[in-house]
């Protein structure tokens, strides 16, 4: 019987069988790379807004308290965008006729809210409820990255699901108590840290503290820190077991 197949078949097959094993998961790990690349999560990306709006003149510059702003966050799943009547308390006084600021102007002639750009926000399938994070005192920093050095702001942290387990899972590792002021509580010490910043700088703060105020911050493994976070996950009757079911975040 006459032969169907030239000798080099044998290398194209085999060409073709390495070219498979080894381009598919080529290929799969660079879809893996680039999904969890700023390309896609748009982390440290800033966000244009109608207004040039910065966090590091307001917040870190001349010391203006989160809450001023996101009123609700202490309270709501929400933490709210500051109403234009919030920005005019101030402007209506100062940077009067800053070209900048003419979008804040209209807003407040005519009554149309300003559209801003939200840069973290998850799916509508997702519930993620902002009072419940504060009232455990874990600071804003840690999802939202060094807001307070932002002068556009951009996404600290991918909100991805995996990412958001690695502290449900073991809230030990983030939960912490101010020792130095242990009169205030965990809400109070979200926002405490802040000031407490603006008055000693890096300086005065712990490890941990400067890696919130950097936004590098993704938990500690320290032993003896883990120990004192157990001790607070059962103070403040934190259920480890519950968080990580799927009907926390989804429902």
């Amino acid at each position: 019987m006459a032969q169907i197949f030239k000798p080099s078949a044998n290398a194209i097959t085999a060409a073709t069988l390495y070219g498979v094993a080894i381009g598919v998961p080529t290929v799969w790990l660079a879809l893996a790379a680039l999904s969890r690349s700023p390309a896609n999560t748009k982390v440290s990306v800033p966000l244009n807004q109608p207004v040039p709006f910065s966090h590091q003149h307001h917040a870190w510059e001349l010391g203006i308290d989160c809450r001023y702003c996101h009123t609700s966050v202490e309270k709501s799943s929400y933490a709210g965008l500051p109403a234009t009547e919030t920005c005019m308390s101030c402007h209506s006084q100062i940077w009067t006729n800053s070209p900048l600021l003419e979008p804040v102007r209209q807003s407040y002639e005519t009554g149309t809210p300003i559209k801003w750009n939200l840069v973290n926000k998850v799916p509508d399938f997702v519930h993620f409820n902002h009072s419940i994070h504060i009232a455990r005192g874990l600071n804003c920093n840690t999802c939202h990255g060094p807001v307070q050095h932002m002068h556009i702001t951009y996404k600290g942290n991918p909100f991805q699901m995996q990412w958001c387990l690695e502290c449900h899972r073991a809230p030990d590792r983030y939960i912490y108590k101010d020792e130095t002021r242990p009169d205030l509580s965990p809400r109070q010490q979200v926002f405490n840290l802040y000031w407490k910043y603006q008055k000693t700088g890096m300086k005065g703060l712990t490890y941990r503290e400067q890696e919130l105020m950097e936004g590098t911050f993704q938990g500690t493994d320290d032993q003896a820190e883990r120990a004192k976070g157990k001790e607070l996950v059962k103070y403040y009757g934190i259920k480890v077991q519950q968080l990580a079911d799927c009907s926390v975040c989804h429902y």
